[in-house]
């Protein structure tokens, strides 16, 4: 009898150990819009009102950039902060909104969308969900634009939550609506207040749905921890780099009285410039000669050179490595220049690719007057090996 109490009581304190290990932070649930005149704006508030009802979870309103900088926004849109592309990937889930421009998303959102090579070749949004709302003057194509939208979206490995039949039940039949299965819409150039009631009733359940995806599926990668043994899975690194069509170089040689790494009470210390085919790609000052996207390939392709590095350094066995210290930018940049870290997160997207977890790592970055043979970047790395 004693031991079967034992066992019993052992039982339900791992019962609770398991279930404070699986506890799940705040929901972070992004709503990114483009907006003009604020209609979609006004759609995006009731999308996030939905998302804030959902227990745990918080949602941040931000904007994408105007390709016209001297385009009049309107009051409220104006006052939203602006997001970059790198940082979507630290959401749990993200609903997009935009105006509807010849059946097709907003040419401002579609150049945003531009710049995401990096996310879609690390695979950073991949299983995050997402939905997608619009605003239409005439409603003419919304269903469309909602679609293409959903082509990038899926491109990226995203999961798309659509709207159903949500929202049917307060459904004002007497006005045109612009309600569709795949997303809230306005018809912006109704007639009555537009969004209706009945439109932003829509977005708010929309908004509900995004927020519960978002959470089951932060709750299910918990339970997926809580159930990983003490026995650490090896990840195949090289089948990674085959996967993702990532390609190391020959490690790069000294030009000078150095070495390419050295190894220290089981840590590599290795510096790298963007080096490529023996010259230096993309080279000059950021801000001034060299583009953003070119010093995002440039960073991209001096953290191939170091992973190239560490792979000597590993014996040509990169599952040796059992984390990624540190990593530290160094960016040839005009004195004014601020983005120095959305440039840097090509080579952390890539370090986290390749090594999973053992490849999340802390980070600086900082700008200086010049680099090495005109570089635009050098990286500074330490990696623990066993």
């Amino acid at each position: 009898m004693k031991k079967h109490l034992l066992l019993l009581l052992i039982t339900v304190f791992l019962g609770f150990g398991t279930k404070a290990q699986v506890k799940s932070a705040e929901t972070n649930v992004l709503v990114l819009i483009y907006s003009q005149n604020g209609g979609t704006y006004k759609m995006a508030k009731a999308i996030a009102e939905g998302i804030q009802e959902y227990p745990n979870t918080k949602t941040t309103l931000k904007r994408v950039p105007s390709i016209n900088p001297k385009e009049k926004l309107n009051a409220d849109v104006e006052k939203l902060p602006i997001a970059t592309i790198e940082e979507l990937a630290n959401y749990d889930g993200i609903a997009f909104g935009s105006p509807v421009h010849f059946a097709n998303i907003s040419a401002d959102m579609s150049s945003f969308f531009s710049q995401s090579i990096p996310l879609w070749t690390s695979r950073a949004l991949e299983g995050k969900p997402a939905t997608v709302f619009m605003s239409a003057g005439s409603g003419a194509g919304k269903e469309a634009a909602i679609l293409s939208f959903w082509n990038i979206l899926a491109s990226h490995g995203m999961v798309i939550v659509p709207t159903g039949i949500m929202g049917t039940a307060t459904l004002d039949k007497t006005v045109p609506q612009g309600n569709t299965p795949f997303g809230a819409a306005s018809l912006a150039g109704s007639t009555g207040t537009r969004p209706s009631q009945s439109e932003l009733n829509l977005a708010k359940e929309q908004g509900k749905a995004l927020a519960r995806a978002a959470s089951g599926l932060k709750n299910t990668e918990n339970i997926k921890g809580v159930k990983t043994t003490s026995a650490e899975t090896k990840i195949d690194i090289n089948k990674t780099l085959k996967d993702n069509n990532i390609v190391l170089p020959e490690a790069p040689k000294p030009v000078g009285n150095y070495v390419p790494y050295t190894i220290s009470d089981h840590k590599v210390y290795i510096n790298q410039v963007a080096l490529k085919n023996g010259k230096i790609l993309n080279p000059g000052k950021i801000g001034a000669s060299v583009t953003d996207d070119q010093a995002k390939e440039a960073t991209y392709q001096t953290m191939l050179n170091v992973i190239a590095v560490l792979k000597d350094a590993c014996g040509g066995d990169l599952s040796k490595v059992k984390q990624c210290v540190q990593l530290t930018g160094f960016f040839n940049t005009t004195p004014e220049y601020t983005q120095h870290a959305a440039i840097m997160n090509s080579a952390s997207n890539l370090t986290a690719l390749v090594f999973g977890e053992k490849g999340k790592h802390a980070r600086a970055t900082t700008g200086a007057v010049s680099l090495p043979r005109n570089s635009a970047v050098e990286i500074q790395a330490i990696f623990e090996i066993e």
